[in-house]
């Protein structure tokens, strides 16, 4: 359902895992593979997205968020923007702050134009990035500590911005391998003692560097392949997976997290998931 905003509501997520509020979200009515950008999408560009199974999938999705006391607000879709349906990269909230992104595929420029739009016709305070790429998937917060990964869509320039930007945050640089697009999609925190981890994507030092901080459950290639990093939380040890990835599941359940599953396998083709799905405005 699109949701009526009252202006200058609040808005603000210090962690990956506080109870989700408010979450803005975009249909997959024109999702398509037009420019082949990640190695999920290669295997998948051939047969490409059925757009009905899509849009089926997406609003069970929506309804499990809302059953679970989520406000879903939803951006409309537009046809020029076939990867519109993953609003966590054109936007992300640090703290009380919603920054857009800097976009660094031709394929999703002006995406971020729509959600600024959007953002000032509803009331809401916003900061652009403008030095620098740098896109939501990349930008994972927990508390102080804002982790961002270095990749072909976030530069070191924009992290340095965004270190200016958030001067009471402590933003740590990530480098992986690019081949996996963003960093969710190779590390995800669950909660202030746990995160899932791809080993496969980090040099031993900042695979270290993380377990310091975490426990780190390990996610293996075929389950990342298939998306199994990027899940949802969404607050009291709830989590939003998928059906396809049980390894990653049971890991999760025997940790102590409830898993929600839901089907999701028609967008993941594209090479994102839950988390990719949403940008949250409000955790608390």
């Amino acid at each position: 359902m699109n949701v009526k905003l009252q202006p200058h509501q609040w808005t603000g997520c210090h962690s990956e895992y506080g109870n989700l509020q408010q979450v803005i979200v975009c249909e997959p009515k024109y999702m398509a593979i037009k420019e082949v950008i990640n190695d999920v999408q290669k295997q998948y560009a051939s047969e490409n997205i059925n757009q009905f199974r899509a849009m089926k999938q997406h609003q069970d999705f929506v309804r499990t968020l809302q059953v679970e006391g989520v406000q879903v607000i939803k951006v409309p879709a537009k046809q020029d923007f076939p990867e519109q349906v993953f609003t966590r990269d054109i936007g992300f909230t640090v703290g009380n702050n919603v920054f857009i992104s800097n976009m660094a595929s031709d394929v999703r420029d002006g995406e971020e134009e729509m959600l600024r739009k959007w953002l000032g016709m509803n009331g809401y305070a916003y900061k652009r990035m403008e030095s620098g790429h740098v896109e939501g998937g990349d930008v994972i917060v927990d508390g102080k500590r804002v982790f961002v990964g270095v990749s072909n869509r976030t530069s070191r320039d924009a992290i340095t911005n965004l270190q200016n930007e958030l001067p009471t945050h402590d933003v740590i640089a990530i480098p992986f391998n690019p081949k996996y697009l963003h960093l969710d999609c190779v590390f995800n925190i669950l909660s202030p003692t746990d995160a899932l981890i791809f080993r496969d994507a980090m040099d031993e030092k900042t695979i270290e560097l993380l377990s310091k901080y975490y426990r780190l459950i390990d996610v293996e290639a075929d389950e990342q392949f298939s998306m199994g990093t990027n899940v949802l939380s969404i607050g009291g040890n709830r989590v939003i997976s998928l059906p396809v990835n049980p390894k990653v599941n049971a890991s999760m359940s025997e940790a102590g997290y409830r898993v929600i599953e839901v089907d999701l396998s028609e967008i993941i083709k594209s090479g994102g998931s839950f988390r990719c799905c949403t940008m949250p405005l409000t955790r608390k």
